[in-house]
């Protein structure tokens, strides 16, 4: 078996976009599963049916929860509970490696994290995955942490300290932007809109909408 794992930022992505269906295909010929946590759920569906504002979309993807697009840990036998308790040991590890103006600088929220907490169960029972992710946050502290230093330091406008420990835990998470996925859908024929310039659009507005890919990656996948 194999899954994808999503992370709210990806979903909201291609709900704004209006490209949820492209899921839905790219569903079809993964032979695998898509999955959300619970944390996630909240922050797509549960939080915002509750808003008028972002009510439709938050429809939208429970649509897509209901017709089994998107399943939950628990349809493959991982317990929520597991997942809280690595989340909550991931928080605390990512939470205590940058310092600043007398205090820990929290880099990374409960949705995400317990995207890399799911991760880690599902590799534990053999299961390969890859985490959806448009946050550029987390990439960083999984492939380049000393990168990360330098950009908080440089939002925050003053010096940070980093604390290193254990953060070789996240170097094993593998991640995929919604550009990427929408390069994937292209490759294999399933955005409905035609025409020379629909690659470029369509990886312009997962930019817009919020991954983070530079004009530069989009020319690189342009040209592949």
């Amino acid at each position: 078996m194999k899954a994808i794992i999503f992370d709210a930022g990806p979903l909201i992505n291609f709900s704004m976009n209006g490209l949820l269906d492209i899921l839905v295909e790219l569903k079809k010929s993964f032979k695998g599963k898509f999955l959300i946590t619970e944390a996630v759920k909240y922050e797509v569906v549960d939080r915002p049916i509750t808003v008028p504002r972002f009510e439709l979309g938050a429809l939208r993807i429970q649509n897509l929860i209901d017709s089994n697009i998107f399943e939950l840990p628990q349809s493959i036998g991982i317990d929520n509970e597991m997942i809280k308790k690595e989340t909550k040991r991931l928080i605390d590890i990512a939470n205590h490696f940058i310092f600043s103006r007398g205090s820990w600088v929290g880099i990374m929220s409960e949705g995400e994290t317990s995207c890399l907490a799911l991760s880690s169960e599902l590799s534990k029972i053999d299961i390969q995955n890859i985490i959806a992710i448009d946050e550029r946050t987390t990439r960083i502290l999984a492939e380049k942490p000393e990168n990360l230093e330098r950009i908080i330091s440089d939002k925050l406008h003053t010096k940070v300290k980093s604390q290193f420990t254990h953060l070789e835990e996240f170097s094993k998470f593998r991640f995929i932007r919604s550009s990427e996925l929408v390069y994937v859908a292209y490759k294999k024929g399933l955005l409905k809109i035609k025409g020379k310039k629909v690659l470029e659009a369509a990886l312009y507005a997962t930019k817009y909408k919020g991954a983070a890919i530079s004009f530069e990656e989009i020319d690189e996948l342009k040209k592949l």
